[in-house]
């Protein structure tokens, strides 16, 4: 997930980039036997991460000699400007990881090569088996545009250390105790924010990126538009209560970190960070500190959960867009996918058991694996996307940096909101 600069420049490249797919070849023969060189943008340049999907890569070519796959990491905050820009450049790559929020530009573009026949091709892929609202953001016309590799549930990481030293009870008591709620939550941010160090810390919200507090305000019923995307509920009671809630934990109570202040969970140095569970792979290797992972806690209009999802797809504009749908194939299949389950969870339902999520994350216990990952994918709600989301992200972005001061008007910011946004709601 992620910040976006230059939104504007970037809203008009997705939108354009339909009209710069039809200037290029549709991609080259898969079984040339002439050297192939696969490119594929992913947002992380984690060691794990890129040590599996090489491996992955490796597999590929032990049964395509001809083809090498190689990475690209492009950075986190502005992912999907660079990859836009790269389209519209004549410059695109062979395979793409996409966010949930910006699917519905690249599928309604015609940015991605068709996959559902390849996919169905593959020998054991079984695609039957991942269900419909998995794929639903991905799909147009009954087409499959581009695979949901990675469903991954957010959550509350710990910091149980800084949770005792502070005099507070654990998360993890409070949820035994049918107890974890949003108020129970921030009393124990606070705790620990009373001793210097961070409360709580919604990662990658750093009051640009608003689509992260869906962490939080669906806890209140909110949403920022209406379940067919044409309508814009920011100004509804729901959200206005959760960002006043928000405004409070910032300002008043302290217990999270402000404006310009910058507090790393994965260094030790906050209290709980809500996250998704991929992130477990930033955790301290020799674990200088007690963690714990729960999930998100009770709001006013009871039990959630929230889904991220990421898809690779394959752009139309590639020289070789048959052979890296073959490799998205393989690198999806019910195999790989396992081995991709230890930090992208699958929508497979094959390997949605705590026996497969075991083995490949060790480092969660079973309970955690039940009640936090599999609980979170069967009940959570996916990120919120819509068409011109690029465009729309930096309306809502500018607008809310009225909130994020002492003195706010949240309602007003929010009617004001809605107002801009209304029109693009509706294109």
């Amino acid at each position: 997930m992620l910040h976006y600069r230059n939104l504007k420049s970037t809203a008009c490249t997705l939108l354009s980039v339909g009209a710069v797919i039809g200037s290029f070849a549709w991609g080259g023969a898969a079984h040339a036997q002439s050297a192939v060189n696969l490119r594929m943008t992913i947002w992380s340049a984690n060691e794990a991460h890129l040590k599996l999907f090489n491996e992955i890569a490796a597999g590929f070519k032990q049964e395509h000699p001809n083809v090498t796959v190689t990475y690209e990491s492009l950075p986190f905050e502005t992912y999907t400007t660079a990859l836009t820009t790269q389209i519209a450049g004549g410059n695109a790559p062979d395979m793409a990881w996409i966010f949930e929020t910006s699917a519905y530009d690249f599928v309604k573009s015609g940015a991605l090569y068709p996959l559902s026949d390849t996919l169905k091709a593959a020998e054991g892929f079984n695609l039957d088996e991942v269900s419909a609202g998995a794929t639903e953001r991905w799909m147009q016309d009954g087409t499959l545009y581009a695979y949901p590799f990675s469903t991954s549930p957010f959550a509350m990481f710990v910091n149980n250390d800084l949770v005792k030293a502070a005099g507070a009870k654990t998360p993890a008591e409070m949820v035994a105790a049918g107890e974890w709620t949003w108020d129970k939550a921030i009393a124990t941010a606070s705790a620990v924010a009373e001793t210097g160090k961070g409360g709580l810390v919604v990662r990658d919200f750093n009051y640009q990126a608003w689509q992260y507090l869906t962490s939080v305000w669906n806890g209140w019923g909110a949403s920022p538009w209406s379940e067919d995307g044409k309508t814009c509920t920011m100004a509804e009671k729901p959200m206005a209560d959760a960002l006043a809630f928000i405004h409070d934990v910032v300002f008043t109570k302290k217990a999270m970190p402000g404006p310009g202040e910058t507090v790393d969970f994965f260094a030790g140095n906050a209290a709980m960070t809500i996250t998704q569970i991929s992130r477990a792979s930033l955790l301290p290797k020799d674990k200088p500190f007690d963690w714990d992972l729960v999930p998100l806690p009770k709001g006013p209009a009871g039990e959630y959960a929230l889904i991220g999802q990421a898809g690779v797809g394959v752009m139309q504009s590639g020289k070789n867009a048959e052979t890296a749908a073959e490799f998205v194939a393989y690198m999806t299949n019910p195999e790989n996918s396992a081995k991709l389950s230890q930090f992208f969870p699958s929508a497979r339902k094959s390997l949605l058991n705590a026996e497969v999520l075991k083995k490949t994350n060790p480092l969660l216990s079973e309970e955690q694996i039940d009640k936090v990952v599999i609980a979170g994918i069967a009940n959570g709600k996916v990120m919120p996307g819509h068409t011109g989301f690029a465009q729309i992200q930096q309306m809502v972005r500018s607008n809310l940096d009225a909130v994020w001061r002492p003195e706010a008007d949240v309602p007003g910011t929010l009617q004001k909101i809605c107002g801009q946004i209304g029109p693009l709601l509706k294109r």
